[in-house]
């Protein structure tokens, strides 16, 4: 019978068709001796096993099947509580705990929980931000309740959306979870293995890579030529970081301000770091985003994924003359519009078709509004935030960690964004 739970050391792991390509991609970085967490894969079978035996298949072909929107809610619905409320049947429990309390050593070891879709992770359909990850789980209990988060996230009203604008239905795939250890990172980032220019780039924060993810902070950039050299570092500004303590939620604290604009890297270990990038993009045989943990014993690498590229833009005489503002390149292509300067979320209804947005932080539950505008401009985040990810793949230019974007930039004037030089001007 096959096994429903596997190591990532296993040459099954890297079966995207079984675990996600997530779960995969990582496994297969292993087997290749790249640094990566210990952890194990639970198949996508499962979650199929589960839905047949909460009787929830139906209701799951009813989500994109019904003719009208209230209906496919109510479907949608009884898809999540069913995940949620109902317990994990024996055939899976059993060996999921087994594994657990291995990893944790019954519950002595923080790990982390995370969704891996067999849609994800792929070229044009990254879904960044989509699904759930959970950190910092020590009981078994928060355990359990985390793998049918996972299973509960494909059916989420952003994912669904995401989806429906991808001509994917979700009755037709399925979620595996990948379960690892917690890194206890001293700093954690992402990096882009190629740039406009032909060169790399790598961002970095203290702590876990989760302020970045949801462009909390605007994170280092460290800048390296098209022969993978380090050329050129630039502090951001990294106020605070999220870290974890067992028995205790994850919790953001302040950063000394000694620390907030040092680099979280020296030289060495930014270029031991983008030495490991390149041999990612070798093995994958494509430009690869990856995600990335160090703690005591050296560098973890916690993602590869693909990346989407463009050409730089070459932008118009007439913008040359204006005011200009610099930030981290997190998009694609060059868009112009209106500014809509908006300070918190409740404001976005004011954003209008071909509007460029400017705003203080662009996280994940930004997602639904790309569609709409032309550019999108933030005081925080950088390359390697998860709607820096969203941008590129739907060609939407974005520029990142512009300082003061929001009082330098006036609302209602004429906006530029170049997403990939990292630069925004606009007419006074």
């Amino acid at each position: 019978m096959t096994q429903l739970v596997v190591p990532c050391t296993a040459p099954e792991a890297a079966d995207a068709q079984r675990f996600g390509p997530k779960a995969a991609n990582l496994a297969a970085l292993g087997h290749a001796g790249l640094p990566i967490p210990e952890g194990f894969c639970l198949d996508a079978a499962a979650y199929r096993k589960q839905i047949a035996a909460l009787g929830l298949e139906a209701a799951a072909r009813g989500v994109f099947a019904a003719d009208d929107r209230p209906q496919a809610r109510r479907h949608a619905l009884a898809m999540k509580l069913g995940l949620l409320d109902q317990g994990i049947i024996p055939e899976i429990l059993e060996p999921l705990l087994t594994a657990w309390r291995v990893l944790t050593d019954g519950g002595n070891r923080l790990c982390a929980v995370r969704s891996s879709a067999l849609v994800e992770d792929r070229a044009g359909s990254s879904f960044a931000g989509q699904f759930e990850s959970f950190i910092g789980i020590y009981s078994e209990a928060d355990f359990i309740t985390s793998v049918r988060s996972c299973w509960g996230a494909l059916w989420a009203t952003r994912a669904l959306r995401y989806m429906a604008g991808h001509d994917i239905d979700p009755a037709s795939t399925a979620m595996a979870v990948l379960v690892q250890p917690l890194i206890n990172a001293r700093s954690s980032g992402g990096g882009l293995s190629r740039t406009s220019d032909g060169g790399m780039l790598l961002s970095a924060t203290w702590g876990l890579g989760s302020a970045i993810a949801q462009g909390e902070v605007t994170p280092d950039r460290y800048q390296f030529s098209s022969d993978g050299k380090l050329v050129d570092i630039l502090a951001g500004n990294k106020d605070h970081s999220i870290g974890c303590v067992l028995h205790e939620e994850p919790e953001p604290s302040f950063v000394a301000h000694n620390l907030r604009r040092e680099p979280c890297l020296s030289p060495a270990q930014a270029q031991e770091l983008g030495d490991l990038m390149s041999r990612v993009e070798k093995l994958m045989n494509m430009p690869v985003e990856i995600e990335w943990a160090l703690d005591d014993e050296g560098f973890k690498l916690l993602q590869g994924r693909p990346l989407i590229m463009q050409p730089a833009h070459v932008p118009d005489e007439e913008w040359a003359s204006h005011p200009r503002l610099n930030g981290h390149p997190a998009g694609i292509g060059w868009g112009t519009g209106r500014a809509c300067v908006v300070n918190c979320e409740c404001e976005l209804a004011r954003i209008a078709p071909g509007d460029v947005l400017v705003t203080k932080i662009a996280g994940p539950a930004l997602t639904h509004i790309l569609q709409q505008v032309s550019g999108v401009v933030a005081e925080r985040g950088g390359s390697t935030s998860h709607l820096a990810s969203l941008a590129r793949e739907r060609g939407i230019p974005m520029v990142l960690g512009v300082h003061d974007a929001t009082t330098r930039i006036p609302n209602g004037s004429m906006v530029a964004v170049d997403g990939v030089a990292g630069i925004v001007r606009w007419m006074r």
